[in-house]
């Protein structure tokens, strides 16, 4: 109570490959709902584990349609506000050469 928390989530390639990332994210993220009292306190920070120093990076739409998944279920589970102001930001490789087209998506905050 009363710390302010960044909570990682991310999947395996194999999850991505499998098609499962929303299944994986959403258990992540409902683990991690479960224990919030206060979403203002809380940064949802999406790391594809595949994407870790391996050299392999999602794209701007994939993170986008990732983080936008993520509001949604947000929206449906907790709240239309926590889903609205709950900062998510996205931490699978960034560098300079792609940090500028995933700052122009729309539910990514950083």
């Amino acid at each position: 109570e009363g710390l302010s928390v960044i909570a990682c989530i991310g999947e395996q390639l194999s999850d991505r490959e499998a098609g499962n990332t929303n299944q994986v994210l959403f258990e992540q993220t409902k683990a991690i709902s479960d224990h919030v009292k206060d979403w203002s306190n809380v940064v949802v920070a999406y790391e594809p584990v595949w994407a870790i120093g391996t050299g392999k990076v999602a794209t701007p739409e994939q993170a986008q349609e990732v983080h936008n998944d993520l509001r949604g279920w947000l929206s449906d589970n907790v709240s239309v506000d926590v889903a609205q102001t709950t900062r998510i930001i996205y931490g699978g490789s960034v560098n300079a050469a792609n940090c500028k087209n995933l700052a122009k998506q729309p539910d990514i905050d950083g």
